[in-house]
C-alpha cells in the first residue's frame, strides 16, 4: 500500500489549523490550572507505526518513563489521541492545583482524576477544532489511562494499533515557571490521512 502523502500546501494548512486549535485548548487549560500556557509550533510527520515510538521519543525528548491517557475520535477522519507526559509530571501538577494558595476551583483532587481532566480537556479542544475546521465533527471514546510509569516502546507494543503507517501531529503545552509538560500526539492511519488529504484541499479551494 502506498504512502499517504501530504503536498506543501496541505502540510502549511494542516499546522494552522492545528495552531488555532492549541490555542483554544491553552485557554481552557489555562482557565483549569489558573497559570499561564505555553505552546509550542506543532509538528507533522509520517511514519511507519513501528517506528512510532523512536519518532515520538525523539519528538518529545521524554527518555525517562511516561505516563499516557488514550482517547478514541471518529468520523470519516478517525484516529487515537494520546496525551503524554512525563511520569513525575502530574504528582508536580497535582501538587500545583492542591496547593492552598492557588486559585484553582480544585479543592483537592487525585493524580488519575487529573491526568484525565487534561487529557480530556487537550483531546476535546485540539481534536475538535482541526476536525471542525475541516467540517467533520469528531465523536469521542471515553479516555482511558494506559499507565503511569511506561516507556514508549510499551505504550506502541504490537498489536495495540493496526495500522501499517501513521500520521503523528504532536504538539505540545508547558505550564509557565513550572517543569510540568503536556504533549497531545494525534495518530491516523491510511484512510483517515487519505480522508484528510481531501478535507484540506476542500479548504484550500475555498480560500
Amino acid at each position: 500500500m502506498s504512502e499517504p502523502a501530504f503536498t506543501e500546501d496541505q502540510r502549511d494548512a494542516l499546522q494552522e489549523i492545528a495552531n488555532l486549535a492549541m490555542g483554544r485548548a491553552a485557554t481552557r487549560l489555562a482557565r483549569l490550572l489558573d497559570s499561564f500556557i505555553e505552546l509550542s509550533v506543532p509538528r507533522v510527520r509520517m511514519v511507519a507505526v513501528g517506528e512510532a515510538a523512536c519518532a515520538l521519543r525523539e519528538m518529545t525528548g521524554i527518555d525517562e518513563t511516561l505516563s499516557a491517557v488514550r482517547q478514541g475520535f471518529r468520523s470519516d477522519i478517525k484516529g487515537e489521541a494520546l496525551v503524554i507526559c512525563r511520569s513525575d509530571g502530574i504528582a508536580q501538577l497535582c501538587a500545583l492545583v492542591n496547593d492552598p494558595y492557588a486559585r484553582s476551583s480544585y479543592e483537592t483532587i487525585g493524580e488519575h482524576e487529573l491526568m484525565l481532566d487534561v487529557a480530556n480537556l487537550l483531546c476535546g479542544a485540539c481534536v475538535s477544532s482541526i476536525l471542525e475546521q475541516l467540517g467533520r465533527t469528531p465523536v469521542f471514546s471515553a479516555p482511558g489511562l494506559l499507565g503511569e510509569a511506561l516507556t514508549f516502546d510499551e505504550v506502541f507494543q504490537p498489536g495495540m494499533l493496526q495500522w501499517h503507517r501513521a500520521l503523528l501531529l504532536e504538539v505540545n503545552f508547558a505550564l509557565e515557571n513550572h517543569s510540568f509538560r503536556a504533549h497531545l500526539v494525534m495518530l491516523m492511519a491510511e484512510e483517515s490521512i487519505r480522508h484528510m488529504n481531501d478535507a484540506l484541499d476542500a479548504l484550500l479551494s475555498s480560500l
